[in-house]
């Protein structure tokens, strides 16, 4: 891995002091911070990473001697603006009134969490595969509360502004440990992130806006489709907390597998019990297809009955609508049981040949 120039992504100097970094890593954090309209998450990431290292002495000394690695670990630190230490960007709601206020809106944070995605399996037949199919599935899930139409309070009785937050949504926790004391904001559990509470919460939910139910849509299966293949249904999942969105289903279809048939990809092959008799004599062979038809074919002179025989556009239908794979015949002879008249016949049949 390249080493990054720490030194130069803060814009200061080599032997520059801890004042020096600190004030570098303030503005530049400032500028780029995600949440303002000229910010850049990669750019904010790659500033705190190199503070990261340049304001630990034990760190800069090991960066400054080997470069970003050392001892087989990295500097690099995973981006979280929910868990970086704001101690060192300056006072906290100059932060937020900077970020925000300044821009005339006030700053909250992702209320709800958003409905999970949803995975379930349908099992349906080759038939079903060839022809396509439209179904019903049923599941159980979190489903939006028709009480409240998924707020988890009525919007009429209004809203009071939260008490523990002070209607920003969010609050301000310091923590002490082994390592030194730390800060944090974190959403306000009290009123989840929006700044105020209902004056009337519904009780059909319990003022999440969902409950647990079986929910049951309809789905259409396409003609072609595959084994293991999956159909995304948005929005689709589970209702999220308090009119969040909900999250995706995702259907993942099998295929049970066929008596008769065998399916390879857009083929199908198929095996063929023949008498040997039949095929002396040319008689036309019966095969069922998977459209429920039935094949007459006549087996062509000097054919080798090891070969799979082939029919074209008998197969599995192309998934978009350009046709059909084919159908291959795998014949299997059967000897007949020969009496002593046969066997003379046969014996004629062979001196004429």
């Amino acid at each position: 891995m390249s080493a990054k120039d720490y030194y130069k992504i803060l814009g200061v100097e080599k032997g520059a002091t801890e004042d020096d970094i600190k004030k570098a890593y303030r503005k530049l954090a400032h500028q780029f911070h995600p949440d303002r309209p000229s910010g850049d998450e990669k750019k904010f990431k790659e500033i705190n990473e190199a503070y990261q290292v340049l304001s630990n002495k034990d760190k800069r000394g090991q960066y400054d001697r080997f470069g970003r690695t050392f001892e087989g670990q990295d500097f690099g630190f995973g981006f979280d603006p929910n868990n970086i230490n704001f101690e060192d960007l300056g006072n906290m709601g100059d932060m937020f009134d900077m970020f925000f206020e300044g821009l005339g809106v006030k700053r909250k944070r992702r209320a709800y969490q958003r409905g999970a995605d949803l995975e379930i399996e349908q099992v349906i037949t080759l038939e079903d595969a060839f022809h396509g199919l439209e179904t019903k599935v049923k599941f159980k899930t979190f489903d939006i509360c028709k009480d409240c139409n998924g707020l988890g309070h009525f919007s009429k009785e209004g809203l009071t502004q939260c008490s523990a937050c002070g209607g920003r949504g969010e609050i301000k926790e310091n923590r002490n440990t082994f390592f030194g004391s730390f800060s944090q904001v974190k959403t306000c559990d009290k009123c989840f992130g929006i700044g105020q509470i209902p004056n009337k919460s519904c009780k059909n939910c319990s003022g999440t806006g969902r409950f647990k139910a079986e929910k049951e849509i309809k789905v259409d299966i396409v003609s072609g489709i595959a084994d293991g293949q999956i159909i995304k249904v948005a929005k689709a999942g589970e209702a999220g907390e308090r009119g969040a969105e909900k999250g995706d289903l995702y259907i993942r279809v099998r295929v049970r597998p066929h008596t008769e048939f065998i399916r390879e990809g857009e083929h199908l092959v198929v095996k063929k019990e023949l008498n040997l008799i039949d095929v002396l004599l040319g008689n036309k062979i019966s095969v069922r297809t998977i459209s429920g038809g039935t094949l007459n074919i006549e087996i062509p002179e000097n054919y080798n009955l090891n070969e799979p025989y082939r029919v074209k556009g008998e197969g599995m239908p192309r998934l978009g609508g350009y046709g059909r794979g084919d159908l291959f015949i795998q014949f299997q002879v059967k000897t007949p049981k020969l009496n002593s008249k046969v066997k003379k016949l046969l014996d004629e049949f062979k001196k004429e040949l």
